[in-house]
């Protein structure tokens, strides 16, 4: 009986141990997924948590809710990965395999910012974990007074617009709670502006503009200094603050920088069109572990999952695998009073405005704020849990499509 080893059980890792089981023989294959963790998260939600609008619980589920018939869930600490010998080594025994897929996801990693260790959890604090999404609602439920400065360490980080949709959060979580008045938000960003790409950061940085959201350009953080309550860049600019939500360095698994697979921050070498990697025979990389230049987002493993199953199946079939990653990747960005944006894009294409999905209907906006878009956004969730991860069929594609968007200035294509 041949092997197939899935490394993580997040949504890559699921998503396609879900499809792949469905066309793998099961006589013929063995399909084991291998997570330290006996539960799944929906850390989209962790975002949430500090504003009360999810409970951490919310967020979570047991891993055997996921877990296909006929795929074998071992929990485990992965300590090592030999692709050479295709053997991968747990806390508990070892594993040879076949084909792997790597779906080893991505980590905060504060202690690469000097003194951002300093205060943690004091005056210093992050919603990229469970834990610290915990912290900082305790903390917001105190604040009403002062400068919160949101910063994004370097890129790239995981789910890319979440630090628009904290500030636009704060904005309206202080405003309901009547201290907007009282608090300053801030973003300071290494980015040029508000988002990576012109169009979206034009139109984004408006938002923040109209919401009195302070946008700090091109700063690259140095080091945090506690005592001082400031951040300070690697030019000796300076920003303080009251309150200090942190987005750290966002690094590859550990596992990957202890078996030395991957580049120096730990996210594996993977074709940007295939998902196979480019070092390696036998394996796929999906999600956060890879290092193909997009966004590091749930969307984008799903999307990411049918090609991976598909050429992973053409690939034990002796065909060449197909380079069908655009690079695709959808996301919602709340922005406070129910309302949220819609993007969508891929390697070559910038956000656009238009309707997604079904072009001219809708009934979703892009690059426009819109109650329907806060309802897709929190209907998310449910789409998650009961659609995404157990393989159902969703009317999205893995490549994007121009139908129903417009270039600025040009009509609908």
């Amino acid at each position: 009986m041949k092997k197939l080893l899935i490394l993580g059980s997040g949504a890559g890792g699921v998503m396609v141990a879900t499809k792949i089981r469905k066309k793998l023989e099961e006589k013929q294959w063995q399909i084991t997924v291998i997570d330290r963790s006996w539960q799944h998260h929906y850390q989209a939600g962790w975002l949430f948590v500090p504003f009360g609008v999810y409970d951490i619980k919310d967020c979570v589920k047991p891993q055997a809710d996921f877990t296909p018939r006929g795929v074998d869930f071992v929990q485990d600490e992965i300590t090592n990965i030999d692709p050479v010998g295709k053997v991968v080594t747990c806390a508990n025994g070892k594993y040879d395999y076949d084909w792997i897929v790597v779906a080893t996801g991505c980590r905060i990693v504060p202690e690469e910012i000097d003194g951002m260790m300093d205060d943690w959890k004091g005056n210093v604090h992050t919603f990229y974990t469970p834990d610290g999404a915990i912290a900082l609602a305790k903390k917001l439920k105190r604040f009403n007074k002062g400068k919160v400065v949101l910063n994004i360490a370097e890129m790239p980080i995981k789910c890319p617009v979440a630090p628009l949709e904290f500030v636009f959060l704060a904005d309206w979580f202080f405003m309901i709670n009547d201290s907007r008045c009282n608090v300053e938000v801030e973003l300071v960003t290494p980015l040029a502006g508000a988002f990576t790409k012109p169009v979206s950061a034009e139109i984004l940085g408006k938002m923040c503009d109209e919401k009195n959201i302070k946008i700090t350009p091109n700063f690259e953080i140095a080091q945090v200094n506690a005592d001082k309550k400031t951040i300070e860049s690697h030019k000796g600019e300076e920003v303080d603050y009251d309150l200090f939500v942190t987005i750290p360095p966002n690094f590859g698994a550990k596992v990957i920088e202890d078996s030395e697979i991957g580049d120096a921050m730990c996210y594996l070498d993977t074709d940007h069109h295939t998902l196979k990697s480019k070092q390696y025979e036998n394996m796929y990389v999906i999600g956060d572990a890879t290092n193909v230049p997009t966004s590091k987002a749930g969307s984008v493993a799903h999307y990411q999952s049918d090609i991976v199953v598909e050429n992973l199946l053409r690939d034990i079939e002796g065909l060449e695998p197909l380079p069908d990653f655009d690079g695709h990747s959808t996301c919602f960005i709340v922005s406070g009073y129910e309302k949220a944006v819609l993007i969508d894009f891929n390697y070559k294409i910038e956000p656009l405005p238009g309707k997604y999905p079904f072009p001219g209907l809708g009934p979703l906006m892009l690059l426009e704020e819109s109650f329907g878009n806060y309802v897709g956004k929190m209907m998310f969730k449910w789409v998650y849990f009961n659609l995404m991860l157990k393989g159902k069929e969703l009317p999205l594609e893995p490549q994007m499509f121009m139908a129903g968007k417009r270039r600025m200035g040009a009509c609908s294509i």
